[in-house]
């Protein structure tokens, strides 16, 4: 007979093989484990440690156990990305707007646009600092809060960096209108009209808009799912081109999920400090991370003041807060002119509330818990994609946010696609979004920030049947 904890670790692989046990579940805790099958916390301990061993069950930091995708081995990866490799300005961006407003749609299902659900956020919470900060003495609540912004909130950012071992002031930060304003900043205090721009690719469309806004030129630069940017193309790129700026999203990028390295970090800003060429480095997902260790990011590496970093609160706390930061090294007094040109002021009550949550540690419990919750969701949408996508569909697996990046059969044709699910009341965002060239036709990104219920089961179900259909034509 097996000893007692391979049998108990047989019951709950019974359990996920017939289906009763899914994919992002969590298990119960090793004290109930213990008690349900009568047996000592030891043992218990040993049976959930056999089927991590086993592949069947993950260990979060401070969570506790999860069922593991079960196809997670079996789905494969994309592969780098082959981009053109030449500048191009940004075209076609109107089709950026049509997944905008289905987003804003009742009774869609928003797998297209990456906002999270309400039920991913900390909304009492949120009710109770947006309260508190609206009896906030009127000299401050009502007034004005000009650049760089309000500096409890500066001082709050400023720590938190500090601990991601960059030595920051609160005066080095300015408080934006989101992540989207940060990094519009950071390009109109970089570039001119007509100069180049070094970016990752596919990339979030919201940058290319920003990029077509400033007359701008794209460089696509080929990209790893798992490694991030190729350092190698990047450098050939440089040696060729006469890059302005060079932008890179280095934890979990949108929409492939990638992040660089510490040591890949650490020789972006090298190569591109020896090169002159200031980094806008992107770190609005660098908060979610499945794994509980926060990566570190480009900033710390930073010598020289080229390196404009450009967070939000959009992704990880509040869309509506509107809560976004730049810290702009050499470009700090420029940054904060011209965000008093663009809009003069960010608003005030939001930014008192958001200090609120950071200070109270209100934001980093919250964290946890939408960490595990996106794990969850990410594993579960990724495994049921596996099952109802077309034979040969390849999907990313992300360590971290909540964007997953598929590859379909060439002959699928996702903004057809999009058009067919949209008709169903369904968004999804389409590969071309993601490109200012017309590649990634077979391509599509899916946002996992929603909660798992029938409507999304069978809105997942019906994508998979309308792609099938493309392939059988």
């Amino acid at each position: 007979m097996p000893p007692r904890y391979r049998q108990v670790a047989s019951d709950i692989a019974a359990h996920i093989e017939q289906g009763r046990l899914t994919s992002g579940d969590k298990l119960p805790g090793v004290r109930q484990a213990s008690s349900r099958y009568k047996v000592s916390m030891s043992t218990a301990l040993a049976a959930y440690r056999y089927l991590e061993q086993e592949q069947y069950i993950e260990a979060r930091p401070r969570s506790g156990f999860y069922i593991k995708a079960r196809f997670e081995t079996a789905i494969p990866r994309p592969r780098e990305s082959r981009p053109n490799s030449t500048p191009a300005l940004v075209n076609n961006q109107q089709r950026v707007m049509q997944v905008i407003t289905a987003a804003n749609q009742p009774g869609i299902l928003r797998l297209g646009a990456t906002v999270p659900d309400a039920s991913f956020l900390p909304v009492a919470a949120l009710e109770r600092a947006l309260a508190s900060a609206a009896r906030h003495p009127h000299s401050r609540g009502n007034g004005y809060e000009f650049p760089p912004g309000y500096l409890g909130l500066r001082q709050q950012l400023a720590n938190r960096m500090n601990k991601l071992g960059c030595s920051l002031h609160a005066d080095d930060i300015t408080i934006t209108q989101g992540c989207q304003e940060a990094l519009y900043l950071a390009l109109k205090v970089s570039c001119k009209a007509g100069d180049i721009v070094a970016l990752e690719s596919p990339l979030f469309y919201g940058l290319l808009q920003i990029i077509d806004s400033l007359g701008l030129q794209a460089l696509e630069i080929p990209t790893d799912p798992q490694q991030g940017i190729s350092l190698s193309a990047l450098q050939l790129a440089i040696e060729k081109w006469p890059v302005k700026a060079c932008i890179v999203v280095t934890n979990f990028s949108n929409p492939i999920g990638a992040s660089l390295n510490d040591e890949h970090k650490r020789e972006l800003v090298a190569m591109l400090s020896a090169a002159a060429i200031p980094l806008i480095e992107d770190d609005i997902y660098g908060e979610l991370s499945f794994e509980g260790q926060r990566p570190g990011i480009a900033k710390r590496y930073d010598k020289s003041g080229d390196v404009l970093y450009c967070s939000s609160l959009s992704k990880s706390l509040s869309p509506g807060l509107r809560i976004g930061w730049i810290a702009g090294g050499k470009y700090r007094e420029e940054l904060n002119y011209q965000k008093f040109t663009l809009n003069a002021a960010g608003a005030t009550i939001p930014q008192l509330a958001a200090e609120r949550l950071l200070q109270s540690g209100e934001y980093d419990r919250h964290l946890h818990r939408m960490r595990a919750a996106l794990a969850t969701s990410t594993a579960r949408i990724r495994e049921a994609l596996a099952r109802h996508m077309p034979s040969g569909t390849q999907i990313t697996q992300p360590r971290g946010g909540y964007a997953l990046w598929l590859e379909l059969p060439k002959q699928v044709d996702t903004l057809l696609l999009a058009e067919q699910a949209l008709a169903k009341n369904i968004s999804i965002a389409a590969g071309p979004l993601f490109t200012a060239s017309e590649k990634y036709r077979h391509c599509l990104r899916i946002s996992c920030a929603c909660p798992w219920n029938l409507q999304l089961e069978q809105g997942l179900a019906t994508l998979g049947e309308l792609a099938r259909a493309q392939c059988n034509q």
